[in-house]
């Protein structure tokens, strides 16, 4: 199984966004947006928070996401 990195604080960084305003403008959960933010890699996401966060981002999915390791 592969790894990926969620891009969320770099974005959010970008934008002159916290991770709070990122959490209020998304719809997704505080706690999963930070999770997102502090984790170099994960083996699991939530599909439906990554829809709402690149949404929120305006950019595609795949621009969302890093696969660290296949």
């Amino acid at each position: 199984m592969g790894l990926v990195r969620v891009k969320v604080k770099e974005l959010a960084e970008e934008r002159g966004w916290t991770l709070k305003e990122v959490s209020e403008r998304s719809g997704v959960i505080y706690s999963t947006v930070r999770s997102y933010a502090r984790r170099s890699g994960m083996a699991m996401v939530d599909f439906t928070a990554l829809h709402k966060l690149a949404r929120t981002f305006d950019i595609m999915i795949e621009d969302l996401v890093e696969i660290i390791e296949e």
